[in-house]
């Protein structure tokens, strides 16, 4: 397999996650390869299931006080993400 440096592997991923739509199969190689080169995900970590790594962006969305929650539509699991106070 072939080395790629840090910065190649930070445009793979921003290329990436700019697609309209994204596969689970490729998202969860892109994951692996963000974590082997320590790179953050940040807000992209939101676009896909935890468990299934499909788009999310076709889930139920519940908005709480403090909790945004969407449920993926393929496995039912529910993402949660904490809502910054300003």
């Amino acid at each position: 397999m072939k080395e790629i440096s840090k910065k190649e592997a930070q445009r793979i991923i921003e290329d990436y996650f700019l697609q309209d739509k994204i596969d689970p199969n490729l998202t969860k190689k892109i994951k692996t390869l963000a974590m082997a080169h320590r790179i953050r995900l940040g807000d992209r970590r939101k676009r896909f299931c935890k468990k299934c790594f499909n788009d999310l962006g076709f889930g139920k969305v519940r908005v709480s006080k403090d909790y945004k929650q969407i449920t993926c539509l393929k496995c039912g699991i529910v993402n949660r993400w904490k809502l910054k106070v300003i």
